[in-house]
């Protein structure tokens, strides 16, 4: 019997009275892809932050290639045993070179005090050249693509003779074909023995990679099961104890009588979107799809002020409008919420209830000049209940909350102004099938109160699931519309999206 690269026994963790992990188990095996899914707040992050040193556990065992540490190991200990961990964010250097990325680790734990410029390129291209991939190891990294950084993620972690990589969400930020290019390099380093932990909301992706499947729910293990004997409705509902039903949003503007809240006609940026017309009905849920680098973020930003079009015209019940800036554009009845929501979404350093008033603590002062405490503490009150964010109490930091319930926190945020036009952008990146299913519960109460929305995703799924009709962009033009989603296949807006069902673009 081949013996456990990693052995995870029996871990409990607390934390301030949440027992974030209660007595979990996990075993992973050489070579093996195993796959560690839960829903936001289920215990994942805990659990691979105390594989590799960074949480210390209550109790249990963590055993490595049969080497007992017992409930704590710190970060060196993981790391020399062939542990690493790569996270969302990729703790990488943008300012450096792909080179210095791939090297600098191993340069450190080997403590060399000079710098040995063609000692470092050999580092990089012999550790790319194991995984079989080409990347320009001079290039700065912040002209690399995200996938190109998540293989230079890897490659750092192999410098250091890695046993076993942990990923994080890999797949929350690059398209379709990068996730094929990823995983070709995973099977790569599965022949040679590298096994990976892979944690991940994108269940697809967990069958087309896992070997087998650890499943969380409030801190204790539901089982472990084989990918094969699973499918996504059996894990959907291992993850949340629930069966999920998604109702198909339907509308049509003209035989419901909608006014037409926000057009744009022409509209147009040089190399980024070209004559955009586009219509938003109230009541109506539009979805906008396309690979990354299509123009679709650009363009949600040019509609929210962050990004001024050059060209063309934005039109507001009937009227035309010029929108130089987010003012203009709250004042026009239009909010957004970003792709990126930690970077532009939320303070992480405020509390929940700081974050959702964010947008209108103007609004909330007197003729004093102070603040309305009441008003203040009704709204944030509201939204926490409306939107069923789950805390204790709206005074805690917005960082304690999972995945899922900080994006309630950003919708709340700029739900608070009460908008006439919404504008999503990713609107779940990054977390679970559970959580999704309950934001796109929202988004269509929220249509269903008159409001007009536009979802940008590129998730085809996603889009299917929750709007109403969907454009694709492809070079920065709108290449095609979807009025009925209900007699479309997935696969022919995919094709579309791909630009591999014949038609031309001309950026």
């Amino acid at each position: 019997m081949v013996q456990a690269l990693l052995e995870v026994r029996n871990i409990r963790k607390a934390y301030a009275g949440v027992q974030a992990l209660d007595d979990v188990s996990l075993t992973v095996a050489p070579g093996e892809v195993h796959c560690l899914v839960g829903e936001n707040g289920s215990g994942k992050s805990t659990l691979i932050k105390t594989v590799g040193g960074a949480v210390q556990a209550d109790s249990g065992e963590i055993i490595i290639n049969g080497t007992s540490f017992g409930s704590s190991i710190s970060v060196i200990q993981s790391i020399r045993h062939g542990i690493q961990i790569i996270y969302q964010d990729l703790s990488l250097f943008p300012n450096l070179t792909v080179a210095e990325n791939i090297s600098l680790s191993q340069m450190i734990e080997q403590g060399e005090k000079l710098t040995n410029w063609k000692r470092i390129r050999e580092v990089a291209l012999r550790s790319l050249a194991q995984i079989e991939e080409h990347i320009d190891v001079d290039l700065p990294l912040d002209r690399c693509s995200m996938a190109q950084r998540q293989i230079v993620a890897i490659s750092r972690a192999l410098t250091q003779g890695a046993k076993l990589i942990i990923m994080d969400e890999p797949t929350s930020a690059i398209t379709a074909e990068d996730v094929r290019r990823l995983f070709k390099a995973v099977r790569r380093l599965n022949e040679q023995g590298v096994a990976m932990l892979f944690v991940s909301h994108k269940l697809n992706e967990v069958f087309e990679i896992a070997d087998s499947v650890t499943v969380l729910r409030d801190g204790k293990k539901v089982g472990d099961y084989q990918a094969s004997e699973l499918n996504q409705d059996k894990l959907t509902f291992l993850m949340s104890g629930q069966n999920l039903e998604y109702k198909p949003f339907q509308f049509d503007p003209e035989k419901e009588g909608a006014p037409l809240l926000l057009e744009t006609r022409r509209l147009r940026k040089v190399n980024q979107f070209h004559d955009i017309d586009l219509k938003i009905h109230a009541g109506e849920v539009v979805g906008l799809t396309g690979l990354v680098g299509s123009g679709r973020t650009e363009l949600a930003l040019s509609l929210f002020g962050l990004n001024p079009p050059e060209g063309g015209d934005i039109v507001i019940d009937g009227s035309l409008v010029r929108i130089k800036g987010p003012e203009d554009a709250k004042r026009h009845g239009i909010s957004y919420l970003p792709e990126d929501r930690h970077g532009q979404g939320l303070f992480g350093h405020q509390t929940i209830a700081d974050n959702v008033v964010a947008t209108v603590i103007d609004s909330l002062r007197g003729t004093t000049g102070l603040i309305d405490a009441r008003r203040r503490d009704r709204i944030w009150q509201e939204w926490i209940d409306k939107l069923k964010i789950k805390t204790p109490s709206g005074h805690n930091l917005v960082s304690s909350l999972s995945g899922g319930n900080q994006q309630r926190v950003v919708l709340a945020k700029w739900l608070a102004v009460e908008p006439r036009v919404f504008i999503i952008d990713g609107p779940t990146i990054g977390v679970d099938v559970v959580s999704k299913a309950r934001i796109h519960d929202v988004i269509q109460e929220l249509a269903r109160t008159g409001m007009g929305i536009l979802v940008i995703s590129d998730e085809v799924t996603e889009i299917m699931q929750v709007c109403s009709r969907a454009l694709v962009m492809r070079k920065g033009r709108i290449v095609a519309e979807f009025t009925d989603l209900q007699s479309v296949q997935e696969s022919e807006i995919s094709q579309v999206v791909a630009g591999i069902d014949g038609s031309e673009v001309v950026a």
